[in-house]
């Protein structure tokens, strides 16, 4: 049930690809709790997806925009402006990708080429839209930003590879940016860890069905739903949460601060 926590609010999501996607699920809780928004994500994105859909369910404008693209970026900020009628007090970053991961290398076995994408798209890409939303005056005093990420950044996940040190500079961008914005304007910058949660680019990491069932068997109130990922991004973006910024917050069911669980023990544990 919708309890109006963002009536009157303005925001931009990024990375909303299709109903699986997390971005979309808070696209779709957004309106329902009173926001208006801009939607964005890549051109070429943007063709594999179905935002659209999304667009006309929430009655938002849609602005394509490469988010490696700075000047891409300033007329995104631009145009929500002026499609929205201000500045933005919401901003969502859920864009990840890694073209080692999608192809199969290893860590130890890196494109170098491709790990600067994986690092520009997935981490960088974070600075460019706030660097571009700061000099563009497109967010909001006391507004907030949330960008998605993965415990893989602070603990070892092998197949996960490059994207875990993308994940790495991104939750320090988040704290960069953060005492900036926080202290100029107000800005809450916060990142989320979420449960492994089977979206179309969760799906696509090597081994993700492992990933997910073994947070599942460690995590006390097991894996958390996309669906309550999407909750919990409109509780940090009303004004529930006006002082919580710089902040890496963990949404994993407990996964984070589990050492183990009877489950998991159970299939390293002989009889007799």
């Amino acid at each position: 049930m919708a309890n109006g926590l963002l009536k009157g609010k303005r925001g931009i999501i990024s990375g909303a690809l299709n109903d699986q996607s997390i971005a979309w699920k808070v696209a779709e809780l957004a309106h329902a709790e009173g926001a208006t928004f801009v939607l964005t994500n890549a051109p070429v994105a943007m063709r594999m997806g179905e935002i659209n859909k999304l667009a006309e369910a929430t009655g938002s404008a849609i602005i394509s925009a490469d988010a490696t693209n700075d000047a891409e970026l300033d007329a995104l900020f631009a145009g929500a402006q002026e499609k929205l009628g201000g500045p933005a007090d919401f901003l969502l970053h859920s864009i990840g990708m890694s073209p080692n991961v999608r192809k199969g290398r290893t860590y130890d076995n890196l494109n170098y080429e491709w790990y600067k994408q994986t690092l520009d798209v997935s981490g960088m890409s974070l600075h460019r839209m706030l660097q571009a939303a700061y000099k563009g005056k497109a967010l909001a005093q006391g507004g907030s930003v949330v960008a998605l990420s993965y415990i893989a950044a602070q603990r070892v996940f092998p197949d996960y590879g490059d994207m875990a040190d993308a994940k790495a500079l991104l939750e320090s961008i988040t704290r960069g940016w953060g005492y900036r914005l926080g202290k100029e304007h107000g800005v809450r910058v916060n990142s989320v860890s979420q449960s492994p949660t089977w979206t179309t680019a969760g799906a696509g990491v090597k081994g993700f069905d492992g990933f997910f069932n073994f947070a599942q068997a460690m995590s006390p109130l097991g894996n958390a739903p996309a669906e309550d990922c999407a909750r919990f991004c409109i509780a940090l973006f009303s004004d529930l949460t006006r002082f919580l910024t710089m902040q890496n917050l963990y949404h994993d069911g407990g996964f984070s601060t589990t050492g183990v669980t009877p489950e998991v023990m159970a299939k390293f544990t002989t009889e007799g």
